[in-house]
């Protein structure tokens, strides 16, 4: 239980921070926090609010495929996410990233903390949680799951961010997604 805390700890402050260099890079990334980043940049709404209310819908699917630990665990993800990826610029004020170390580096942690949070029986909700079922009911990897999601919203984000930060997010939300392929699947961490 100790382990589990602290790893959710650890996976929400590294996601959280990740996100708050995609932003400070005017880059994006893939799922429900790639698509809250870019509504922030279109409307006039913080991406804490944005990022809970895209996740709502997607809670009635985690509590049926996942179950209700799973459920209120990636709630406390989400929750802690939003209201981590607010203090960063409290406490680290920068004007702005460069968009390429921002999206490549950014996706990395955002990558790595995802991979944390699944370790412990969490997600950040949205199309994680989508990814997560199909993995356990049909073996579709994750990663390769999230990948084409991430696709289609990091092409929508080319109403909002500049082309060339289209691109270098698109390799970001490539790497990010490699991570999650790569790392996580079943029996992974089972010693199997």
């Amino acid at each position: 239980m100790v382990e589990d805390i602290l790893g959710l700890l650890v996976g929400v402050t590294v996601v959280s921070f990740g996100l708050f260099i995609l932003k400070a890079g005017s880059a994006v990334t893939g799922g429900t926090a790639g698509l809250s980043l870019l509504v922030s940049y279109l409307a006039p709404v913080p991406f804490p609010v944005l990022f809970i209310a895209i996740n709502l819908p997607f809670f009635l699917l985690a509590i049926r495929g996942k179950g209700w630990l799973f459920t209120l665990r990636s709630g406390g993800a989400i929750v802690l996410v939003s209201v981590l990826s607010g203090v960063h610029p409290l406490f680290l004020p920068v004007g702005h990233i460069d968009p390429f170390y921002a999206a490549v580096v950014g996706n990395v942690l955002c990558g790595v903390g995802i991979l944390i949070l699944f370790r412990h029986r969490a997600s950040l909700g949205g199309f994680n949680i989508v990814a997560l079922i199909l993995q356990d009911r049909f073996g579709i990897r994750a990663g390769y799951v999230l990948m084409a999601v991430d696709t289609v919203v990091v092409l929508v984000s080319l109403v909002a961010v500049p082309p060339l930060n289209v691109l270098v997010s698109a390799l970001g939300a490539v790497l990010l997604n490699l991570i999650l392929a790569l790392n996580h699947r079943p029996g992974r961490y089972l010693g199997v």
